[in-house]
């Protein structure tokens, strides 16, 4: 069984948003019923070309981007320079403790 799941519930909502049956949803995408019923079930995994092209016959279109990961530091610093000094280096502090004790027991 498949253990990706993320392509079952584009599937399954474009094709609702789309008001298609599973039967009409496939014709449109020249496969089979039973292939857009294993795809939304999660028993098979469909290539991004084969997701593709189901989501397009429902009106949609996959977009994907490669980004950094967001750190929010730009959003901590603009937190902490709004608090006091002594509630910042306090929040500090108990953080440095929680990760060592974390690290203790790890």
């Amino acid at each position: 069984m498949a253990s990706e799941t993320y392509s079952r519930h584009l599937i399954r909502m474009a094709r609702r948003r789309a008001s298609l049956t599973q039967k009409e949803l496939a014709r449109r995408a020249a496969t089979s019923q039973a292939a857009i019923s294993a795809y939304e079930s999660g028993r098979r995994s469909p290539s991004v070309d084969t997701l593709s092209r189901i989501l397009a016959a429902a009106g949609f279109e996959v977009r994907m981007r490669l980004a950094e990961p967001d750190t929010h530091e730009a959003s901590r610093a603009l937190a902490e320079s709004l608090l006091p000094s002594e509630q910042v280096d306090a929040h500090k502090e108990n953080e440095r403790r929680r990760v060592a004790r974390h690290s203790e027991h790890a």
